[in-house]
C-alpha cells in the first residue's frame, strides 16, 4: 500500500496507520504509550525510513485518529493491533515492533504469540509489570475518573516528558487533554486505563524469540529508579541489549531522537543478532 494515512477495520473498530517509506522496505510498527498519539514517533520514524526502512505509526485504540468503538482495550488487545497491522502492511515478511509503555508490553505478547512473523522488538520505557503494584489497579481508574479525569491527566502528563525543552512537556499534555476530551474519546481512555494491568505480559515473556532492544529515560518518572527496572526487564529475554537515555523521561524516542535512533540502527542492521 502506498505512504499516507490508512484505517484498519479490527475487533468492532478502526485504526488509525501512518505509513512512510518504500513498500519494499523493511517493516517497523510502533505503538505510543498511553494517552499519547503516533506522532511520539515522528522524529525516529523521519530517522529510519532515511536508512531504509518502512515505518507504520499507530494511534491505540481509542486514541488520536483511531475510533472509540473497540470491543477491548489493554495490553493484549493492542498486541493483537500489532498482528494486525503486520497482517495488513508486511506482505507476509517479518516485522520490527516498537512498543512504548503499555504498548510495550503488547509488542511482547505479539512476538510471542507470533514468534515467526517478529524479527525484533524495542520497548521504550516499557511497562512489563505493574509499576504500583495492585493500589495502581484501583488508584488510576479513580484518578481519572469524570469530571476531574482530564485535569489530572494533563498534570500527570505534564511530568512524562522532561527531555522536551522549554515548556515543551505541558504544551504536549494540554494538546493530549485536549484530543482526549473530544466527543466521546475519554470513555475510551478510561476503558484503556481499566484495562491496563501488566499481569498479562508475564505468560508471555518465555516465548518471545526475538532480539530485544530495551530503551529507558534515566528520568521516566513512573519509576522510583528507571535505570534499574530497564535492568530488570532486559533480565527477562536472553538475547537483549539495552539503551539508558540521559535526560529523557517516558518517551525517549520522542525527546532525545537522535540517540534513540542511532542505537535503534545499530540494533536492527546488526545481522548477528537475528533470531
Amino acid at each position: 500500500m502506498p505512504a499516507g494515512l490508512h484505517y484498519v477495520t479490527t475487533d468492532g473498530g478502526r485504526l488509525a496507520v501512518e505509513i512512510t517509506g518504500k513498500e519494499t522496505d523493511p517493516l517497523v510498527i510502533c505503538s505510543p504509550g498511553m494517552g499519547d498519539t503516533r506522532d511520539a514517533y515522528e522524529p525516529l520514524a523521519q530517522i529510519l525510513v532515511s536508512h531504509g526502512y518502512r515505518v507504520a505509526t499507530v494511534d491505540a485504540r481509542g486514541h488520536g485518529e483511531s475510533s472509540t468503538d473497540f470491543k477491548r482495550y489493554g495490553d493484549e488487545a493492542t498486541a493483537d493491533d500489532f498482528l494486525t497491522v503486520a497482517d495488513e502492511f508486511s506482505h507476509g515478511s517479518p516485522v520490527v515492533l516498537a512498543g512504548a509503555s503499555f504498548s510495550a508490553a503488547a509488542a511482547t505478547i505479539a512476538a510471542a504469540k507470533q514468534p515467526e512473523r517478529i524479527s525484533k522488538i524495542i520497548l521504550l520505557g516499557p511497562f512489563l509489570r505493574n509499576g504500583m503494584g495492585v493500589v495502581g489497579l484501583w488508584l488510576m481508574p479513580v484518578m481519572f475518573a469524570w469530571p476531574w479525569g482530564p485535569a489530572a491527566w494533563e498534570m500527570y502528563a505534564a511530568t512524562l516528558w522532561p527531555g522536551l525543552e522549554g515548556d515543551g512537556a505541558k504544551k504536549r499534555a494540554a494538546a493530549s487533554k485536549a484530543s482526549l476530551t473530544r466527543p466521546g474519546r475519554w470513555a475510551a481512555f478510561q476503558n484503556t486505563v481499566a484495562g491496563l494491568d501488566h499481569r498479562v505480559v508475564a505468560p508471555y515473556i518465555s516465548s518471545v524469540r526475538a532480539p530485544v532492544l530495551v530503551v529507558m529515560g534515566d528520568k521516566d518518572p513512573d519509576w522510583s529508579d528507571p535505570v534499574k527496572e530497564a535492568e530488570w526487564v532486559a533480565s527477562n529475554f536472553t538475547k537483549v541489549e539495552t539503551l539508558i537515555v540521559e535526560g529523557a523521561g517516558h518517551a525517549p524516542m520522542y525527546e532525545r531522537p537522535k540517540v534513540v535512533a542511532e542505537k535503534v540502527l545499530s540494533f536492527l542492521e546488526d545481522k548477528a543478532n537475528v533470531q
